[in-house]
């Protein structure tokens, strides 16, 4: 009952996170963390009272396993010095640790000279409030990724597994469909929100094209990984390649056609970098499904599906798209001006950050050029949070992304190609390589939505890549 309830949950949560705006208001993802906190809650009530030899031995291996314990040691490190960031301080301490805190502090406070009297501690972070919204974020997102390391039913060849991923298929896919109709039938709405501005290309429900591009970037190389995991046994069966056309049944046309209709929902979106990662998505798809065994250099399948794509999208007419390219340099320009300044602030405040949140109230003190409204955001996941949170907190977040990479692919490389699982791993990995390199110049997790389909397809890669050198045939065998 509590796997059931569980899983209606997450259910939940892929469906209403993209849907509701990406979850960029404050009401969203409220109720995303709330949700997750009860998911979270259910498990450890049913791994207590409901199955605690079995939790006992799930813990037991956990402190065992050195892949676990080494990422939740860095994740907990990042999380505590957030919290470090918000811990009022003795302002003498604060002038040895962060000096520009200090001096920036004492230089606010001359309008009011009585306030660094009456309030000698401070903390590092500018804005603590803002800080914790974010703390809050990170915190739930961790436990929700500890817990799908974790929990039973996430298991390889398990069919909960496949209806988390076909739900989040369907998402994709509705989202691309209803992005295209409110773009080119002249309506340009946002569900019940009149957006003539907002909607200048395909977004989806999404307030910014951008971030239906990075939502989508992940979910096509997942969706292409689970229609190859489907042909696996196809392809054991069936030797030459009209054998296998003609053996194709109505569920793996229907999800090549739904990854089609998403990358022609992500062209239209006409998000320069978004395509580009696409590009560079289906260059290593195309080349880590291949089938080297039958002397092929690349995959057929994902060349196929990408450009019977391209072509529909030609047909339609990628005028439009094509345009944005040929402002590239003028849109770089101004990125460029911002990176400067978010450098200038880590510069600043290179140990600690300014406090994690703080971009949107810290940036106006170093903007060097006039624009109209508030910069938000930096136009770049990395240096934004390396400006927040400094070398500490960006480099736990960096030694914690790449030791899971590496333990990913090593794990999928122990897989053999006649594994479906293999492909699924394969395809979430490139979906999290495409999101990242879309960062470069956007801003991807701090969009919930991206971030809570990150956190879920990351784990689903960890989980596969492990979960598959124990049991190589469930897969298979389905």
């Amino acid at each position: 009952m509590y796997d059931k309830i569980i899983n209606l949950l997450l259910i939940f949560l892929i469906i209403f996170t993209p849907v509701a705006f990406g979850s960029m208001e404050l009401w969203a993802f409220s109720i995303m963390e709330l949700t997750i906190l009860l998911i979270i809650i259910l498990w450890a009530i049913q791994s207590i009272i409901v199955r605690p030899r079995a939790s006992e031995k799930s813990f037991n291996s956990a402190i065992r396993d050195p892949q676990s314990a080494i990422a939740t040691v860095l994740l907990c490190l990042f999380l505590l010095l957030i919290l470090f960031q918000m811990i009022s301080l003795p302002s003498g301490l604060i002038k040895v640790i962060s000096p520009k805190t200090f001096e920036l502090r004492n230089f606010l406070s001359i309008s009011d000279p009585q306030s660094a009297i009456r309030n000698p501690h401070f903390s590092i972070s500018f804005f603590p409030f803002l800080t914790q919204i974010e703390f809050f974020k990170w915190l739930t997102l961790g436990g929700l990724f500890i817990f799908f390391l974790r929990w039973k039913p996430l298991e390889q060849g398990d069919r909960t597994k496949k209806q988390l991923i076909l739900v989040m298929m369907a998402v994709g896919v509705l989202e691309s469909l209803y992005g295209i109709f409110e773009f080119f039938s002249g309506h340009h709405h946002i569900l019940h929100l009149e957006a003539e501005s907002l909607v200048s290309a395909v977004t989806g429900t999404f307030i910014n094209r951008n971030y239906l591009a990075g939502y989508l970037l992940m979910v096509i190389p997942v969706s292409i990984g689970f229609l190859f995991s489907r042909e696996v046994v196809q392809d054991i069966r069936y030797g030459s390649w009209r054998e296998r056309l003609s053996s194709l049944d109505g569920k793996t046309v229907l999800i090549g056609f739904g990854v089609i209709v998403m990358i022609l929902g992500l062209l239209f979106s006409a998000s320069r970098m978004g395509i580009v990662s696409l590009l560079l998505s289906f260059s290593l798809i195309s080349f880590l499904f291949r089938n080297p065994e039958k002397g092929k250099r690349f995959s057929k399948t994902a060349v196929l599906i990408f450009g019977l794509a391209l072509l529909w999208a030609a047909w339609i007419g990628l005028d439009a798209v094509i345009s944005r390219f040929f402002s590239v340099a003028e849109s770089f320009e101004g990125r460029w001006e911002i990176w400067v300044n978010t450098f200038q602030i880590f510069k600043d405040f290179p140990l600690f950050g300014s406090g994690l949140g703080t971009f949107i109230q810290v940036f106006p003190m170093y903007r060097s050029f006039h624009i109209l409204g508030l910069v938000t955001h930096s136009e770049n996941d990395f240096l934004q949070l390396l400006s927040e949170t400094g070398i500490l907190g960006a480099g736990l977040l960096a030694a914690l992304f790449f030791y899971l990479l590496f333990k990913a692919f090593s794990g999928i490389r122990a897989l053999s190609r006649r594994e479906p699982a293999r492909y699924i791993g394969l395809g979430g990995l490139v979906g999290i390589l495409a999101l990242m390199f879309h960062s470069l110049v956007e801003r991807n997790i701090q969009v919930p939505a991206n971030a809570f389909l990150y956190t879920f397809i990351m784990a689903l890669v960890l989980r596969t890549s492990i979960g598959g050198v124990n049991k190589p045939d469930n897969l298979i065998a389905q």
